[in-house]
């Protein structure tokens, strides 16, 4: 076995501003190559950011869902082959299709490359063209949490006929079951993800490892010349969706604000008309609220080290990014226990304050707890980023993952 692989990094979108694919493929993708090893990035739109050194190789599609026409209808011209017309296909019928496309689309650009990888790494793309290129690769997917969790959460915040399209938009986890059933590596973030990977997907414990995410400590740590702003809150959330617990956070910052000044920025893009606004409306915050949309790594960092608390009031993560790039950048966390928030927070309260979902009293009294302490909030800052570069960073990521690269390569 050679001491530097040649490895193709798959995942079906990667957007570098929402959501955590794009920058697990960015940072994973450098880290690996850093260590020695060769690193393509095979990638649907959105496309990610990639760093010297390693190679994108874009997957086209119809991309149906680009701002700022989600949904669109694509020119005749636009079609180039079956698989076009099976995603539009789906789109019209309220499907998401676009794990499945991207999969067909690179097993097809794999099976023409034979000789050139050592090992691939689907980035939970899960579709039925994986299959197909286990026949060819030592494969590897990573599963960062089983979306099913996703579709049961957005059911119980929806009503009734609302309940019928979400289930023909998140069929294909049914395939996503099947596919990760029969995968030889999977890797999760967390010990809560491996579980719920058994637990929702059915994957066979023996064949998950754990690997915890990194962060980019030089990126995110405490800036010297840049002074926190009294009561400013922040939290990262992709997507105006019931997961994130965003609702929750609104009306904890509305408790806070009757006794306190506070204000939340919010790394992200509310749906129009969503409940996110709704809630803000409703809770008369709409002055102590700012969004930032589509930013970069840089005015994130800046954003961290303004502020004096981050909260992730997520129902469930299977990692959580944003909680670990605030402990790097030194801000005290209130996070809630769903998920793996537990593991990567800590349980002993020396990084940040953990409570439980959807408990809007016990998040506005650790927010505020941790306002007005200054120094508790400074210990905690200091603790967190010791914690980070115990457990969280790239270098670890990468190193653990070339192991399973070499474990399956060996087995298969």
């Amino acid at each position: 076995m050679p001491d530097n692989l040649r490895i193709a990094l798959c995942t079906y979108r990667g957007n570098p501003h929402s959501g955590g694919q794009g920058i697990y493929v960015r940072y994973l993708s450098r880290a690996l190559v850093e260590l020695g090893h060769t690193v393509e990035v095979f990638s649907g739109p959105p496309y990610p950011e990639v760093d010297e050194g390693v190679k994108l190789s874009k997957v086209p599609s119809l991309d149906l869902y680009r701002s700022p026409d989600p949904f669109r209808r694509p020119r005749l011209s636009e079609f180039r082959d079956w698989i076009d017309v099976l995603e539009y296909g789906a789109m019209c019928t309220a499907a998401f299709p676009e794990p499945l496309t991207y999969s067909l689309r690179v097993a097809r650009l794999l099976r023409a490359r034979a000789a050139d990888f050592d090992v691939v790494h689907d980035n939970q793309c899960l579709g039925y063209g994986i299959l197909d290129v286990t026949k060819r690769f030592p494969t590897v997917a990573t599963i960062h949490h089983p979306i099913t969790i996703d579709h049961r959460l957005d059911r119980q915040a929806a009503p009734f006929l609302r309940r019928l399209s979400l289930a023909r938009w998140y069929a294909f986890t049914r395939m996503q079951k099947r596919v990760s059933r029969r995968l030889p590596k999977v890797i999760t973030a967390s010990g809560t993800g491996s579980r719920d990977a058994t637990a929702e997907l059915g994957v066979d414990p023996a064949r998950i490892t754990v690997v915890h995410n990194g962060v980019d400590t030089e990126l995110f740590k405490p800036l010297d010349n840049i002074a926190r702003i009294p009561g400013r809150i922040i939290t990262t959330t992709s997507a105006d969706v019931p997961l994130k617990g965003l609702v929750y956070l609104i009306e904890a910052l509305a408790k806070i604000r009757t006794e306190r000044d506070a204000h939340l920025v919010v790394i992200g893009t509310p749906r129009p008309n969503g409940r996110v606004l709704q809630a803000i409306e409703r809770f008369d915050v709409a002055d102590a609220v700012v969004f930032e949309s589509k930013i970069d790594s840089l005015r994130l960092a800046e954003l961290y080290a303004t502020s004096e608390v981050a909260v992730v009031p997520s129902l469930y993560e299977g990692f959580s990014l944003p909680a670990a790039e605030a402990m790097s950048s030194g801000v005290p966390v209130v996070a809630t226990t769903g998920g793996a928030l537990p593991e990567v927070v800590g349980t002993d309260g020396a990084c940040g304050t953990l409570v439980p979902p959807k408990d809007v009293g016990a998040l506005a009294t650790a927010i505020r707890d941790l306002l007005d302490d200054g120094s508790r909030r400074d210990a905690m800052g200091r603790a967190g980023r010791e914690r980070v570069f115990e457990m969280f960073t790239w270098l670890k990521t990468a190193e653990a993952t070339a192991a399973i690269y070499r474990d399956v390569i060996a087995t298969c």
